[in-house]
């Protein structure tokens, strides 16, 4: 689910910002103070939501490096603010957009220059988790499209590679849940009613052993054709 782990970003120096930071793992937390240590130590931990697997390490972070500093200093040290920015802030030369739908607090963090940390708004390999909350798929779809708006150079994702054609990537992603839909609609316009029989039919290609996955997302494909009232009929199990 988290491909090779979690991506943590340093942006900036002297401070720098630290970019979800991710779980409690002592290792790795280690080796982003220490790699923070050489860019002046760390000014502010900004998280783009607050799922574990990029927010549990934060408060042990800034433990560390308060009292690295501390023993440095030979007294009390000052510990980074922990921080989920809200839409339209600027946090260190960071802009922040809401884009809300894998977490109903999730942001993106932009650069002046084009590069955009997207958290799991967009992952750099394979398609983002969309749990089935209500609203949370016409969320995300927006989302997506809200960051098609913005002229992107790079992404840089909370997991996976770096995407270096955004508008590409962008575009593959809105298509790859708008086909979903496609195949979910004409399943049901045909007349079928069975969750079972829909999730072998429209996710046919997805492997055996992420397939209770794909389940909850076809709960929020149909949550969304609800709400649209485009949901024809009661489905059995």
């Amino acid at each position: 689910m988290t491909l090779e782990g979690t991506n943590t970003y340093l942006y900036g120096s002297e401070p720098c910002v630290v970019i979800d930071p991710g779980p409690n793992d002592a290792g790795h937390l280690e080796a982003v103070r220490m790699a923070a240590e050489e860019r002046g130590g760390i000014g502010v931990v900004l998280l783009t939501h607050s799922h574990g697997d990029h927010a549990d390490g934060a408060e042990a972070l800034v433990t560390a490096a308060a009292e690295k500093q501390a023993l440095k200093a030979g007294g009390a040290a000052w510990k980074p603010e922990i921080v989920l920015p809200r839409d339209g802030e600027e946090r260190a030369g960071l802009r922040v957009l809401a884009t809300p739908g894998h977490a109903a607090n999730h942001v993106c963090l932009l650069t002046s220059d084009g590069v955009c940390f997207s958290g799991d708004l967009v992952l750099g390999e394979g398609s983002t988790f969309v749990p089935p909350d209500g609203g949370s798929l016409a969320a995300y779809m927006d989302s997506l499209r809200l960051l098609q708006a913005e002229p992107l150079e790079l992404i840089c994702p909370g997991h996976g590679p770096w995407v270096t054609d955004p508008a590409a990537k962008l575009a593959e992603y809105v298509e790859h849940r708008e086909m979903r839909e496609r195949r979910l609609l004409a399943a049901l316009e045909r007349g079928e009613r069975s969750r079972e029989a829909l999730l072998a039919e429209v996710w046919d290609d997805v492997p055996a052993e992420v397939r209770p996955v794909a389940a909850i997302v076809m709960e929020a494909h149909l949550q969304k054709l609800e709400a649209e009232g485009r949901l024809p009929g009661q489905l059995a199990n």
